[in-house]
């Protein structure tokens, strides 16, 4: 009964029995649709980014050059004057090293004073002499 009411005849044996309903256009057509490009006029164009960011980049470029210069002046100066002091202070670690062997010296000869035939400072082992490292010295002359 619902398909009586709704179609206006009873059941189908297909779909295909059914009327075809097709869809057009309202009488007259439809109205015509603007198609043409109204964007607005929105920033910089693309050659007044490049150009800005070009400017930028060669202030930045230049400031590098400068701060290595810069930076060049300094060590080299830093480098003369660590030159000229070096020898100061490398007599300041050779006077340093002979205290601390001075010292080494006094102990071994207190720990190895009941051993006979033990002579101060003489080395155990046979190996090629080489200069002290500063470890022993904690502090830093500089």
């Amino acid at each position: 009964m619902t398909e009586t009411l709704s179609r206006g005849y009873p059941g189908l044996k297909s779909v295909k029995d059914m009327p075809i309903l097709q869809d057009a256009p309202p009488p007259g057509g439809f109205p015509s649709i603007r198609i043409e490009r109204r964007l607005p006029n929105t920033g910089p164009t693309g050659v007044a980014i490049f150009g800005i960011t070009a400017a930028i980049m060669g202030y930045g470029f230049y400031q590098l050059s400068q701060r290595a210069t810069d930076t060049k002046f300094q060590a080299d100066e830093i480098h003369a004057i660590r030159q000229i002091v070096h020898p100061v202070l490398q007599a300041e670690w050779d006077l340093r090293y002979l205290e601390h062997e001075r010292k080494k010296q006094v102990a071994e000869a207190e720990i190895m004073k009941d051993v006979p035939g033990w002579k101060v400072g003489e080395a155990t082992t046979r190996h090629r002499w080489l200069p002290p490292l500063e470890s022993w010295a904690k502090r830093s002359l500089i």
